[in-house]
């Protein structure tokens, strides 16, 4: 077992995930960002279509630096990260989390 690969550090972890309008996350990051995550790109792989519902969808929890769902459904931490858009709170509070999801996705390079 001496054969140990060190690689790059990890990336920013999930401290604490809120589940808000449209399918989306205002997730906080442990590097002290929030952003907003639109998880409804998800949904056209089967895993992710049980996230559909929305009450299943609001149980979203904070487990081992990322999200999680029951029956085993998360996402991968650093994907969240760099699928996410940071926002600041005046930002959500002026033009309302749908505008920022819809930034997002020209954020993302989806429009």
């Amino acid at each position: 077992m001496d054969d140990i690969i060190y690689g790059a550090p990890l990336g920013p972890r999930v401290l604490s995930a809120k589940p808000i309008d449209d399918y989306m996350l205002l997730i906080k990051f442990n590097n002290g960002e929030e952003r907003i995550f639109d998880a409804k790109p998800l949904f056209i792989h089967n895993v992710f279509k049980p996230l559909q519902d929305k009450l299943f969808f609001d149980l979203v929890k904070v487990a081992y630096g990322t999200v999680e769902w029951p029956n085993d459904i998360d996402y991968c931490p650093d994907t969240l990260y760099s699928e996410s858009i940071p926002v600041s709170n005046k930002d959500y509070d002026s033009i309302g989390f749908s505008a920022v999801a819809e930034s997002q996705q020209i954020y993302n390079g989806k429009d």
